[in-house]
C-alpha cells in the first residue's frame, strides 16, 4: 500500500471510528459499563491477533469467547453485527466520495458514461451511432426476493437515515451544527440497538413486495432519469428510452406456494401506487415552481388549451397557465389511480377530471408543458424536475416495473395432464414420450376450442395455476402490456415445456389465433436453462422449438423478441464454479449463432437473461466486468439480469451509489455492444477452457456427489439447518423434504458455505483442473507452453480474466482456520478430517494455480482498495464466526434455549453484513 492509498482511506477510517465511538457510547448507556468493557476487550484482542499477528492475543480471545454466557454472547454478536452495518454505510459513502473526487480531478472511472463515450470516440464511433444503438436496446435489472436478504426493512430504514446524516455532516458549517448532527446520528444508532435485527416470523410475500418498493422513491425513480440526462448530454441528443425495471416479487411461483394470483394483483397494485406517489409529489412541486404569469411570458397554444381544460377555476391563477395545466394533470392522474387501484392521492385534487387511458396520454400532457417552456425562455425551469419526470413516466409508466411470471415445468405438465384427462382428450399425458407430447400440444394450439369443462371438479393446484394466467390477462388490460411481459419456465428440459405454457396461455386468453394461421402471444415465453445438462441442451431445444410449423412466424408477429434465461446457481451446484461458467459461455455462443440464422428467416431478436446471485458461485461479482466478459455478440444492446438478496441493498440503498450502479449497467451494455471485438476467442483458448472444465467438474463432483458421508458432513459443518429455519424469505430453503444436495436450493447452499468462511462454490475444482491440464503435458517444453497459454488467456480473454478476478475475491474472503471451528461440529471425527483435508488440499492447489497464472501471490493485488476493506473487516468477523460455531454446538447438544437460537440467527445476520456478498 502506498502513501496515496493510505491518504485516500483516511476519511473512511475517520468515519468508521466516529460511528464506532457512537455505537460504543450507546452500548455503554444501554447495556452498562461491564458489557461495554467486555465488547471492547474482545475487539482489542481480535484486532491485535488479526492485524499484528499476536498469537497470545488470539489465544486470549478464544478463552474469553468460549466462556461467555448466552446473554453475553448475544450482546457481543449484536455489537459486532451493528458495527459491520455501520461500517458498510461508511464504505458506501466513501465510494461515492472517491468517485466525486475523481471526477473533480478529471479522472473518469470505469463504468462512467463520460469514459465510455471517450473510448467510443477513440474508436471513431460517432455519438449518433450510440443513439441509434440505444433505439433498439433493452437493459433491465430484475429485483427478486430470494431468501438471502437477512436485513429487516425497519433496520434498513434507520440505516438509510444515518447514511443521509453522514452526507449532511460534510456540509455542517459550525461546531453547533456538527454537535446537532452527531446527536441525531446517536439517536438513530440507539434506535437500531433497540430494534429487533431478525424477524420472529417468516416474511409474507406482501412484506417482500414492500421491501423492494422501498428502493424506488429514493433510488430508481430518481436515478434512472439522471442516467438518461447524462447520456443525452454526452451523445448530444435525446436518446430513446431503453431502461426497464423488472421484478419477480409477486410473480415467482417456483417452489413458493405463497405466490398466488392474489399476490400478483397485490404486487401490481402496490407498484402502481408507488409510481403514482412519486408522480404526485413531483407534480405538486412543479405546481409550486412553475408560477409564471402569462402577462410576463408567452405560452404555446397547446399549453393554453391544456390549462383551459383544467378544473382549476381560481381567480388567483387565471394568469398562471402552467399551474392551471398542472392542476388538471394532477386531477386526471388522481382519477386514474382511483380507477386502477381504488386508492386516493395523498393530496386531494382540485375538481374532477377524466382519468388517463394510458401512461402515453400523461406523457403527452407533460411534453406539452415542457415544449411550451422550451419555446418561451423556460429551458432552465424544465431541466431540474419536469424533464426527469417525463423520463420517469417513459420508463415506469403506470406499472413501475415489469413483473415476470415464473413456475416450474413439472407444475405446467401436471396442469396440462389434468385438463386433458378431465376433458377426455388424453388419459395419461405424463406417460407420453417427447415427440407425442409435442404433436399433441401443437394440435391443441391449432384448435380454437378451450380445454376447460364448465363446473368440472378441478384440483386446487390447477385452479391456482390458471388463476395466475387469468390475473396476468387482467393486469395487462388494466395497466398496459409492459406490466407483465415474460413467463419464465424453470427446469426447461424439452420443447414440450415451452408448448405447455403456450397452451395454458391460450386457455386464459393470452394467445390469439391459432398456430397454423395468425397466432399472436401476449407473453414472451422464456426457457430457463439451469443445470449443466440443461445448458448443453439449450441450443437443440430452441432450434427444435423454432422449427415447429407456424411457431417462428407467431413470435415474429408478437414482437419478434425471444428471452432465454441462463441459471448460474443450479449449474454451479451441479458442476462447480468453472464448469458452470464455461457451460454458460458455450450456451450463449451457441444461442447467438442459432438466432443469427433465425433472424434472417423470421427477424426474431435474442435477449439473454442472466440469473445472477449475490455470491460469485452464483454469478455474482461486479456487473460491469461481468457484462464485458460475455462472449462477442451475445449482448447486442439487450440484457436482463437478476439482482438478488442483500445485493439489492448493497447496490441501491445509497441513492448516489445506486445511480452509479444503474449507469454502470447502461455503460457496460453500450461498450459490450459497440466496442467488443468481432472475433471469438482463439480456438486454443476454447480448447484449454474445455479441458479445464472437464477436470474441474470431475474434482467438484468427486467431493460433493461421490464422497461417502459428504451430505452428513455438509449439514454438520455448515449452518445450513439453522439458515433453513431463519425467517429471511417466504420461500422454503429446499425444494423437497430431506437432505439431498440435489433438492437443496442453490441460494441457501451457497449462503451456508459463505457463513462458515469456506465459500466452496466460488473456487473448488480450479486447482485440480490446472494441475491436470499441466500434468497432461508429456515434456517440459509442453508444460511451459501450457503455462504460457493460461497466462495469455488471463491477459487477453475477458471471460477468463473476470472468472479469475472473482475467484481471487472469494479466496480473499475464505478463512480455513475459522472454518475449522465449524468442522469441529461434525460428530464423526474421521469423516470431518477426511473431507476437510480434501478441501484444504484443493484450496492450496487453487491458490497456487491462481498465482501461476496471474503472477501474483497476494490476494486482490489488482484491487488494493478491496483488499484493505476485507482486511479491516476480519477482526470484526472473527468473534462472530467463533460465537456462531459455539452456539451451534450448544444448540445441537441439546441446549435448546430460545436465546441460543436467537444468538445463532443474529450471528448469521452479522456475518452476512460483514462479507456483503454471501447470498
Amino acid at each position: 500500500m502506498n502513501a496515496l492509498d493510505r491518504r485516500d482511506d483516511e476519511p473512511l477510517l475517520a468515519e468508521i471510528r466516529f460511528l464506532g465511538r457512537l455505537l460504543g457510547d450507546v452500548i455503554r448507556e444501554q447495556e452498562g459499563k461491564r458489557v461495554f468493557d467486555l465488547i471492547e476487550n474482545i475487539r482489542r484482542l481480535s484486532v491485535a491477533f488479526r492485524r499484528r499477528g499476536d498469537v497470545k492475543a488470539g489465544r486470549a480471545l478464544d478463552r474469553v469467547l468460549d466462556r461467555l454466557s448466552v446473554e453475553q454472547a448475544i450482546s457481543v454478536i449484536r455489537a459486532f453485527t451493528y458495527f459491520s452495518h455501520l461500517a458498510n454505510l461508511a464504505e458506501d459513502r466513501h465510494r461515492v466520495r472517491l468517485a466525486m473526487a475523481q471526477e473533480r480531478d478529471g479522472q473518469l472511472p470505469d463504468g462512467s458514461i463520460a469514459l465510455a463515450l471517450q473510448r467510443l470516440r477513440r474508436r471513431r464511433i460517432a455519438p449518433a451511432r450510440v443513439a441509434e444503438m440505444l433505439e433498439r436496446a433493452h437493459v433491465s435489472p430484475v429485483l427478486t426476493a430470494h431468501p438471502s436478504e437477512v436485513q429487516r426493512k425497519s433496520i434498513r430504514d434507520a440505516e438509510h437515515a444515518i447514511a443521509e446524516l453522514l452526507v449532511a455532516r460534510e456540509t455542517c458549517a459550525t461546531q453547533r451544527d456538527l454537535a446537532d448532527n452527531e446527536q441525531v446520528i446517536r439517536s438513530r444508532i440507539t434506535q437500531l440497538w433497540q430494534t429487533r435485527l431478525v424477524r420472529h416470523v417468516r416474511p409474507r410475500v406482501s412484506d417482500e413486495i414492500e421491501n423492494a418498493l422501498s428502493y424506488y422513491p429514493t433510488t430508481f425513480l430518481r436515478g434512472v432519469p439522471q442516467v438518461y440526462r447524462d447520456l443525452d448530454e454526452g451523445v448530444g441528443q435525446r436518446v430513446a428510452p431503453f431502461f426497464r425495471m423488472g421484478s419477480w416479487i409477486g410473480g415467482d411461483r417456483d417452489g413458493n406456494p405463497n405466490v398466488t394470483a392474489d399476490a400478483l394483483l397485490l404486487a401490481v397494485r402496490r407498484q402502481c401506487e408507488t409510481a403514482f406517489g412519486f408522480y404526485f409529489e413531483q407534480l405538486h412541486q412543479l405546481g409550486a415552481e412553475l408560477s409564471m404569469s402569462a402577462r410576463l411570458v408567452g405560452v404555446s397554444a397547446e399549453l393554453e388549451q391544456l390549462a383551459d381544460r383544467s378544473p382549476d377555476t381560481s381567480e388567483h391563477r387565471r394568469d398562471e397557465p402552467y399551474r392551471r395545466a398542472l392542476v388538471g394533470v394532477y386531477a386526471r392522474l388522481a382519477a386514474t389511480l382511483r380507477r386502477l387501484t381504488g386508492a386516493q392521492a395523498l393530496r386531494h385534487e382540485v375538481g374532477s377530471a377524466e382519468p388517463y387511458a394510458s401512461a402515453a396520454q400523461l406523457l403527452s400532457d407533460l411534453c406539452v408543458v415542457r415544449d411550451s417552456l422550451l419555446a418561451n425562455h423556460g429551458t432552465a425551469l424544465a431541466a431540474p424536475r419536469l424533464s426527469p419526470l417525463i423520463r420517469a413516466v417513459e420508463v415506469f409508466g403506470f406499472h413501475l416495473a415489469t413483473i415476470d411470471l415464473r413456475q416450474s415445468s413439472d407444475r405446467h405438465e401436471a396442469s396440462i395432464a389434468e385438463l386433458l384427462r378431465i376433458a377426455r382428450l388424453h388419459p395419461g399425458y405424463s406417460e407420453l414420450d417427447e415427440p407425442a407430447r409435442v404433436e399433441l400440444l401443437v394440435r391443441l394450439l391449432n384448435d380454437a376450442r378451450p380445454l376447460r369443462v364448465r363446473d368440472a371438479d378441478y384440483s386446487d393446484a390447477l385452479r391456482s395455476e390458471l388463476a395466475v394466467f387469468e390475473a396476468a390477462r387482467e393486469v395487462r388490460e388494466r395497466f398496459g402490456a409492459p406490466a407483465i411481459r415474460h413467463y419464465i419456465i424453470s427446469h426447461t428440459e424439452a420443447v414440450s415445456d415451452l408448448l405447455e405454457v403456450l397452451v395454458l396461455m391460450k386457455e386464459c386468453g393470452l394467445v390469439h389465433g391459432t398456430l397454423d394461421a395468425d397466432a399472436r402471444f401476449d407473453l414472451i415465453v422464456s426457457p430457463l436453462f439451469e443445470t449443466i445438462g440443461d445448458l448443453e441442451r439449450a441450443v437443440p431445444i430452441m432450434q427444435a422449438y423454432y422449427e415447429l410449423p407456424g411457431l417462428a412466424a407467431a413470435i415474429a408477429r408478437s414482437g419478434a423478441e425471444q428471452d432465454v434465461m441462463l441459471g448460474y446457481s443450479d449449474s454451479n451446484k451441479d458442476g462447480g464454479f468453472f464448469t458452470s461458467n464455461w457451460e454458460l459461455y458455450r450456451a450463449e455462443v451457441g444461442l447467438v449463432a442459432l438466432f443469427d440464422r433465425l433472424r434472417g428467416r423470421c427477424g426474431v431478436r435474442l435477449r439473454l437473461f442472466h440469473g445472477r446471485g449475490g455470491t460469485v458461485g452464483r454469478g455474482g461479482g461486479p456487473s460491469y466486468q461481468a457484462i464485458l466478459a460475455q462472449p462477442p455478440g451475445t449482448v447486442n444492446g439487450q440484457i436482463r439480469l437478476t439482482e438478488q438478496g442483500e445485493i439489492i441493498a448493497g447496490k441501491y440503498s445509497n441513492p448516489q451509489l445506486g445511480r452509479r450502479n444503474l449507469e454502470t449497467l447502461a455503460v457496460a451494455t453500450i461498450e459490450a455492444t459497440l466496442l467488443k471485438p468481432a472475433r471469438p476467442a482463439p480456438q486454443a483458448f476454447l480448447d484449454a477452457a474445455r479441458a479445464l472444465s472437464d477436470a474441474s467438474m470431475s474434482a467438484y463432483r468427486a467431493l460433493v456427489y461421490e464422497t461417502d458421508g459428504f451430505v452428513d458432513w455438509y449439514f454438520a459443518a455448515t449452518p445450513i439447518a439453522e439458515i433453513a429455519e431463519l425467517n429471511i424469505g417466504s420461500r422454503p430453503a429446499s425444494r423437497k423434504a430431506g437432505r439431498r444436495i440435489e433438492d437443496l436450493r442453490a441460494i441457501p447452499w451457497g449462503f451456508a458455505w459463505g457463513q462458515c468462511r469456506i465459500a466452496l462454490p466460488g473456487w473448488f475444482g480450479f486447482g485440480s483442473a490446472v494441475a491436470a491440464f499441466l500434468q497432461d503435458a508429456r515434456e517440459a517444453g509442453e508444460r511451459a507452453r501450457r503455462i504460457d497459454l493460461l497466462q495469455r488467456m488471463y491477459a487477453e480473454w475477458r471471460f477468463f480474466a473476470a472468472l479469475l478476478s472473482n475467484m481471487d475475491m472469494v479466496l480473499a474472503k475464505t478463512d480455513l482456520p475459522v472454518a475449522s471451528r465449524y468442522v469441529a461440529l461434525v460428530p464423526d471425527r474421521r469423516l470431518a478430517r477426511r473431507v476437510m483435508t480434501r478441501i484444504e488440499s484443493e484450496w492450496r492447489a487453487t491458490v497456487d494455480a491462481l498465482a501461476l497464472i496471474t503472477g501474483s501471490h497476494q490476494r486482490l493485488a489488482a484491487d488494493p482498495a478491496l483488499a484493505r476493506t476485507i482486511a479491516r473487516r476480519f477482526p470484526y468477523l472473527d468473534p462472530l464466526n467463533h460465537l456462531q460455531s459455539e452456539l451451534i454446538r450448544r444448540w445441537r447438544r441439546g441446549q435448546t434455549d430460545e436465546r441460543v437460537r436467537l444468538g445463532i440467527h443474529l450471528s448469521i445476520n452479522g456475518i452476512a453484513a460483514g462479507l456483503r456478498n454471501t447470498g
